[in-house]
């Protein structure tokens, strides 16, 4: 990883990225939890309402990752939304189906499997997207 600048990022710089990133996830988790819940309860199908979740919280996510994670100080760019926009709606896309194939399929509580799924979509996609594909040193 590069910085643009000098060159590389430090093993702490990345360190506290992930933290940061994780703790913004688990803020946008929080936002995306009560609304899963919320629509669930009102009647709605898990995976519907995964995928309405998820993009509840990535406005959220994205709002704190570029602020306090990355701080990507930046102006806004439609490069960068639209970039965004790829992640969070790919993102939703994972959780519902991870979210139909654990709460669904397996019969997981949905509110253990959303923890479940989120954990294993931010390691595997989320995180990785957001730091390679978003939020870029020096890319607008």
């Amino acid at each position: 990883m590069v910085d643009g600048t000098s060159g590389a990022f430090s093993e702490d710089m990345n360190l506290r990225e992930l933290f940061g990133s994780g703790a913004s996830g688990a803020a946008a988790t929080g936002i995306d939890v009560g609304l899963l819940v919320l629509l669930v309860e009102r009647g709605m199908p898990v995976p519907a309402a995964a995928f309405l979740g998820a993009i509840a919280g990535a406005v959220v996510g994205f709002t704190l990752n570029k602020l306090v994670a990355f701080r990507d100080r930046s102006r806004i760019t439609a490069s960068q939304l639209v970039r965004f926009g790829v992640v969070a709606v790919a993102t939703a896309l994972l959780m519902a189906a991870a979210m139909d194939l654990v709460a669904v399929k397996l019969g997981v509580p949905y509110v253990l499997a959303k923890v479940l799924c989120s954990i294993a979509v931010f390691a595997a996609w989320t995180y990785p997207a957001q730091r390679r594909l978003v939020f870029l040193r020096g890319v607008s």
